[in-house]
């Protein structure tokens, strides 16, 4: 199931001038602002400047669409002739996100907000990236322990 696109990301090369960029036309500050990735919510909607994201592959902005569990949903999509331009990884907290390419070479995002416990499936790959250093599976884990 789908929450429909929530968040966009735009792929930059520097970070500091496209926070100046975002600050003056949302009309905020950060939310969240990590040397790695600076992300705004505006209106219900999260916005992220992403310094990574050309390298990633990106050429433009990307919708993220909201999902429920996001190895079913990529497993579909890839059945139905997507490419995986980004395998599934986490960002942090938990929260699981994935790009794909359709056959007419249109990008399509995927976020599995971090409330969802998952474990690491084959779809899934273990992470850890620029300033999130250990950022793995074991993360998404809960802190709850039986009694």
């Amino acid at each position: 199931m789908t929450a429909g696109i929530k968040t966009i990301t735009y792929p930059v090369k520097d970070l500091a001038g496209a926070k100046t960029l975002f600050n003056i036309l949302l009309e905020a500050e950060p939310v969240m602002d990590e040397p790695y990735y600076a992300g705004y919510r505006v209106a219900g909607q999260d916005i992220g400047p992403e310094p990574h994201g050309h390298g990633k592959g990106m050429t433009g902005p990307l919708g993220h669409w909201h999902v429920d569990d996001i190895e079913a949903s990529v497993k579909k999509l890839l059945e139905a002739g997507a490419e995986t331009v980004q395998a599934i990884q986490d960002v942090g907290g938990g929260k699981l996100i994935a790009s794909l390419k359709g056959a007419d070479g249109n990008a399509i995002g995927l976020i599995q907000p971090a409330c969802r416990k998952r474990g690491p499936g084959p779809l899934f790959r273990r992470s850890s990236g620029p300033g999130r250093p250990g950022a793995h599976a074991s993360r998404i884990r809960t802190s709850i322990r039986p009694r």
